[in-house]
């Protein structure tokens, strides 16, 4: 900071932004900015990247239409094992619609959902995942969807602990998204699961509007419907958001590339990558999950958010490393 210039030279903003800066540095950074956090490395990285993207009088001074950050969901967010939690819905939307469709007994991936196998479920490819999807997703009403996830988040459990689905949301990361928006930082959620399927809780659950998710995507068309304008969700997949896709979705719905990116898969690295390789500031955060008694323990060898190429590589891009076991004092809203 110059403070050898005249301060009849500076206009009074700068004038009352070195003032509240020299009196009170680091206030809202150490106070209780991310109280759910231990002590950590990774979290001082953090504080200290923001405060220096932040400080006008900083180097690393970001200006505030650039300030962007991007958040992985599944497993950076909220918890996401043993299945994605839209899996799960997927599932009971199966059984739902099974009565008509008596097939689905003896036809694949249809009869593996009904018996919940989650072993087979896991081992079929792209394409049999894909009809899950369609059948459940596809050739219905945007606002019928919506109106469907909505229903089905209210009285869901999760199988293993029992908890609504939105209750399982990560309170750290809930203070770090509050803690960047209060630095003026606009927070978007770029994910693999359904577009659509996240924008119905994304606001009330991570103060994060719909136009601020990017995710996979059905095709979709305008149409009138018993005289009424209505949006219809195709039953055939357009956008794939995930690994590579990351990258073009951010260029497609945001137009910047970002800042600071959060993952904890290698389906994120590529969107890691694309937004640390960027000139001027950049943080790149990976969550690995290492505690077995308040979450899962899981990353090399896991079929849901597996995470190998991230942990390898990781300080070769100066990427942090977010131990959960280690870093978090507090997992889900409710522990605490």
């Amino acid at each position: 900071m110059n403070l050898s210039k005249s301060w009849a030279e500076l206009p009074i903003k700068r004038i009352l932004g070195v003032i509240l800066y020299c009196c009170f540095p680091l206030v809202s950074a150490h106070a209780n900015s991310l109280p759910s956090w231990n002590q950590s490395s990774t979290k001082q990285a953090i504080i200290n990247f923001v405060e220096r993207t932040t400080n006008p009088d900083s180097s690393d001074f970001v200006p505030v239409p650039e300030r962007v950050a991007v958040f992985d969901n599944d497993g950076t967010l909220w918890s996401e094992q043993p299945l994605y939690f839209q899996a799960f819905y997927i599932l009971d939307q199966i059984k739902a619609l099974a009565p008509e469709h008596p097939e689905w007994k003896e036809e694949e991936p249809f009869a593996s959902a009904l018996k919940r196998d989650f072993s087979t479920l896991m081992n079929f490819g792209h394409e049999e995942l894909i009809k899950l999807v369609t059948a459940t997703n596809g050739n219905v009403s945007a606002d019928q969807f919506q109106e469907s996830v909505r229903n089905w988040l209210k009285t869901a459990k999760h199988p293993t602990t029992g908890k609504s689905y939105t209750s399982m949301v990560y309170q750290p990361m809930l203070e770090l998204l509050e803690y960047l928006r209060s630095h003026e930082y606009k927070t978007f959620i770029v994910s693999g699961g359904g577009i659509d399927f996240i924008r119905v809780f994304s606001e009330n659950c991570y103060g994060i509007p719909p136009e601020q998710v990017v995710g996979s995507s059905n095709r979709a068309s305008y149409q009138i419907i018993d005289g009424r304008p209505t949006i219809i969700k195709d039953s055939v997949l357009s956008f794939y958001n995930d690994g590579p896709g990351k990258p073009a979705g951010i260029h497609q719905h945001i137009g910047r590339r970002p800042v600071m990116a959060f993952g904890n898969s290698d389906g994120d690295f590529q969107m890691l990558e694309w937004t640390t390789a960027g000139t001027g500031p950049r943080l790149g955060v990976l969550l690995n999950h290492t505690d077995h008694k308040r979450e899962w323990a899981y990353d090399r060898n896991s079929t849901i958010g597996q995470l190998s190429r991230g942990l390898d590589e990781a300080a070769a891009h100066g990427w942090f490393i977010i131990d959960m076991a280690s870093d978090w004092a507090v997992i889900h809203p409710e522990d605490e």
